[in-house]
């Protein structure tokens, strides 16, 4: 993994964007971290996996780290443990090391800090700063109050002492969930709603994945965090733009309780949003849940373990991330990007083979039965050191159903009787010389003639081949495979929009599944993750999950065009 890592990193360009103006400032003589080491955090909420807009936030938070030579922490924030689970916790890790990614021993979880949260909610209320509060959720919504109209809290001048038995007594479960709450006394006229008083402390009887049942009040995101960040000395937090409003309570709550720590540097960026696909955990859990992909991992998806298994690599991810820039205005980018990327990496990487995924049978009538010999191919052109391989050749070979017509159309280059010669990749020329049908009139068998001559696809008199170049696998050891061809997951750009129920713009063509494809012998003992070219068809992984020895299972990662708009 070391290597691997080592590896992605330098090839990645070097990048600046305002979040690093904004460090550099920081870290220069008088600024407010001069001397410090830039220290940043990933804190994901382990209630789903990391999908591919979590995939730019952490590439931004770790890659932030590496460039200024700083610590990045992974933190689970575990402090809503509704749909929080320890498999969501593994899953996040193997991720971010699978991106190439690594936290050291600086790994964390929101909850190990319930305890210091609570005694910081302690010092508010006896600085007088919070107070317990009896309003249900319909009369806090009801006295929130408008834009010109201050907020209204009956409890607000609730005694200190009051507030301080109210709460412990809320840790010790006498009341019931929803029936009180704890405010931060801020400002109820604030035209930042956030700073009306917010909740920063609430009543839930759930089990917690880590702390079981010692807790029924849980602290709130806006009050937990600036605390967990400040108790770990981060510097600068960065996080998407959704943030940018709560930026004043993160500061206030760090500037009135007594970490003895500095003060972190909240830096807001927007978030990733990609066309013909949905960002929410919410959206993505019940597509799970309802059946309607395969689970998290399906290949469709746009989580990251989904990539991996549809045979995205680390580098064409982080390559994406780096090269759609951090920005502070919200925009959508083109899936077709993302494909681009991932595109330029195989093609640089990837091992060509071949495999024809509508097969029929094409045989040679003058080379001799029972002959057999092989033939040396490329395994990739961009890269001389990759080398050459040795297939099979023989009289019966399998080609796609596609390359052959019957009555052709007009500019059709391939096999048709009386056509061209062709060439049939690294082995020979052949002609088509006619088809053997079966009683429905479907295509059986396409017979064609080859010249002895042009072995290695050249003729030796040096004509001109008007033909197409065409891929094959020989008969006689060609091996079966399973073949899954993968469309955007929506048929509609916007599934996300609010107008629009993302259920009703699903692409009920998003998976076509082939079986009886025919693949070269020498991918009989492919084993995952492995990426391969199939020639002029695309690029392929071999798949992650249900792919076994004598079952091949390969999912098309990306097609070969490119309809990225450069």
């Amino acid at each position: 993994m070391a290597d691997e890592k080592k590896t992605v990193q330098e090839e990645l360009p070097e990048s600046r964007n305002f979040i690093h103006a904004f460090i550099e400032e920081d870290i220069a003589p008088g600024g407010q971290f001069e001397g410090m080491t830039v220290h940043t955090r990933f804190p994901p909420e382990p209630n789903g996996y990391l999908h591919i807009g979590h995939c730019k936030a952490l590439c931004i938070d770790f890659g932030t780290a590496e460039k200024f030579g700083g610590l990045c922490n992974l933190r689970m924030d575990d402090t809503n443990p509704a749909k929080e689970d320890t498999e969501y916790v593994d899953a996040i890790q193997e991720d971010i090391h699978w991106l190439g990614f690594d936290w050291g021993d600086r790994f964390f979880y929101g909850s190990d800090y319930f305890e210091q949260d609570y005694q910081f909610a302690v010092e508010l209320i006896k600085k007088g700063l919070a107070y317990v509060c009896e309003l249900s959720p319909e009369e806090f919504k009801a006295n929130r109050g408008d834009v010109g109209v201050p907020a209204v809290s009956p409890y607000r001048d609730r005694p200190i002492e009051e507030s301080l038995d109210l709460f412990e007594r809320m840790r010790n479960g006498e009341f019931p969930e929803g029936s009180k709450t704890l405010r931060a006394k801020i400002d109820l006229a604030s035209g930042n709603f956030n700073l009306r008083d917010p909740v920063i402390y609430r009543i839930r009887y759930i089990h917690h994945h880590r702390q079981g049942d010692k807790w029924c009040i849980f602290p709130m995101y806006d009050f937990a965090h600036p605390i967990q960040d400040a108790l770990e000395g981060i510097t600068h937090s960065l996080c998407s733009l959704e943030y940018e409003e709560h930026r004043p309570l993160y500061d206030w709550v760090v500037s009135n309780i007594s970490i003895p720590y500095h003060k972190p540097r909240q830096i807001e960026f927007a978030r990733l949003n990609i066309d013909h696909t949905v960002m929410s955990k919410r959206k993505l859990r019940r597509l799970v849940e309802e059946g309607r992909v395969s689970g998290w991992d399906d290949p469709r998806m746009p989580t990251l373990c989904g990539l991996r298994r549809r045979g995205y690599t680390p580098k064409s991810i982080r390559n994406f991330c780096d090269r759609i820039g951090v920005a502070k205005t919200p925009s959508v980018i083109e899936y077709s990007f993302l494909e681009h990327c991932l595109r330029e990496d195989l093609n640089e990487t990837a091992q060509r083979v071949m495999a024809v995924l509508h097969p029929v049978k094409l045989t040679i009538t003058n080379y001799p039965e029972g002959q057999s010999e092989t033939v040396t191919v490329e395994n990739n052109p961009v890269d001389p050191t990759a080398g050459t391989r040795e297939v099979t050749f023989s009289r019966h070979l399998w080609v796609e159903a596609d390359d052959f017509l019957e009555t052709p159309v007009p500019k059709y280059k391939r096999l048709f009787p009386g056509g061209p010669e062709c060439r049939l990749k690294g082995a020979y020329l052949i002609t088509c010389t006619g088809c053997v049908k079966d009683d429905d009139g479907n295509v059986t068998e396409i017979l064609a003639e080859y010249d002895p001559e042009s072995r290695g696809g050249d003729p030796a008199d040096g004509r001109k081949v008007k033909g197409a170049t065409l891929h094959w696998v020989d008969a006689a050891t060609a091996v079966d495979a399973e073949v899954r061809l993968y469309d955007n997951l929506f048929s509609d750009p916007s599934p996300d929009a609010a107008d629009k129920d993302f259920i009703a713009c699903l692409n009920p063509d998003s998976l076509q599944v082939l079986t009886g494809c025919k693949v070269e012998a020498g991918l009989a003992n492919a084993t995952a993750p492995a990426n391969f070219q199939f020639m002029r068809l695309g690029y392929f992984c071999l798949d992650n999950k249900d792919a076994k020895p004598g079952h091949l299972v390969f999912n098309r990662s990306v097609s070969l065009k490119d309809s990225f708009k450069k």
